[in-house]
């Protein structure tokens, strides 16, 4: 005799297709990436106005003064200059560059996860998440950098630096525009990779520390007895472990801003290399230099990064949980 939670549970309610495709979403592998692309795409949406205000104070130099202000007048600047368009500007191209990026790094993540287990299912030392967060970090990077660059691009190109200058009446370029004549006039592909080498050095560390302590703080969130922290706590845990990481990590995320337009015309610089950079900023801009764009950024990584694990977590769970029709029946009788 059937009942009516194992009726509608019976696997007749979907085709062959529907359950293979299921089976498929609820690896923990793929489950991770999927969810990774999720909370990506929400984290970024969530602090875009904040994100592109940092951009604006870190690729300025010595001597310029059109973002050399506060954040709340940074952003009243923004939105008096372009608008809501303002607040977002570049955010589409961030989202398409995030979702892969975060997938990546999520997913391959988890795959490297298993690779340094002892054993199925044992837990990892916090070495170990460090190292497996490094190398997925610099997964993402080479998987997505020419769409970081570009979104760089665009973040700027409408801002109000008087000497950048803009067709009175024409229509900006959008991404694929962006990339294309960088292409053409930048120098081919490798163009399309400027600056890469700070931006690893940067990601690895920070990604690492953001997994590692997470999981850690997580593990401490969570009452004895249970396995997860409430939401509450997973967002706590989220805001801690971003605010950490990139505090350690943030002059490698000024360096990667400034190569990244290290050719456009009118910016004030032109590094030759890493430590050029590096000589050349504390010279003119001293060790703050360095640290430019840092309170904005902080003040977006707690929603950022709390967002994007707890909709990590939660598309994660949810995928996992669409196991095979039998082995949920099983589990019911």
């Amino acid at each position: 005799m059937s009942t009516p939670h194992t009726d509608i549970l019976k696997p007749k309610q979907y085709g062959p297709r529907v359950l293979q495709l299921r089976e498929v979403v609820s690896q923990p592998v793929v489950a991770a990436f999927c969810a990774g692309g999720v909370a990506g795409a929400v984290s970024r949406t969530v602090v875009s106005p904040l994100e592109r205000l940092k951009i604006l104070f870190q690729i300025q130099s010595a001597g310029r003064e059109e973002y050399k202000m506060s954040v709340g007048k940074g952003l009243m600047k923004m939105w008096k200059d372009e608008g809501w368009r303002g607040f977002m500007r570049g955010n589409g191209t961030n989202c398409i560059r995030i979702v892969p990026y975060s997938a990546v790094q999520f997913g391959s993540y988890n795959l490297y996860k298993k690779l340094f287990e002892p054993s199925p299912g044992a837990e990892l030392t916090s070495i170990s998440r460090l190292v497996c967060g490094g190398t997925a970090g610099i997964t993402s990077v080479i998987f997505t950098y020419p769409l970081d660059i570009v979104r760089t691009r665009l973040s700027i190109q409408s801002a109000s630096f008087v000497t950048l200058k803009h067709p009175t009446g024409k229509k900006l370029p959008g991404m694929w525009a962006t990339m294309v004549t960088m292409y053409k006039t930048e120098g081919g592909f490798f163009a399309l990779y400027r600056g890469i080498l700070p931006t690893v050095a940067g990601v690895a560390p920070y990604v690492g520390l953001n997994f590692m302590t997470y999981e850690l703080v997580r593990k401490y969130f969570t009452p004895e007895g249970d396995k997860n922290p409430n939401a509450l706590r997973k967002l706590a845990a989220g805001a801690i472990s971003g605010a950490f990481a990139q505090s350690c990590t943030y002059p490698f995320d000024v360096l990667r801003r400034r190569f990244q337009i290290n050719t456009m015309s009118g910016m004030g610089y032109q590094y030759k290399s890493i430590f050029d950079a590096i000589r050349v900023i504390i010279t003119q801009e001293g060790i703050k230099g360095l640290y430019k764009g840092l309170i904005p950024n902080l003040l977006k990584v707690a929603p950022s990064m709390a967002s994007s694990w707890l909709s990590y977590e939660m598309t994660r769970d949810f995928l996992l949980s669409l196991r095979s029709e039998t082995d949920i029946i099983e589990d019911v009788l």
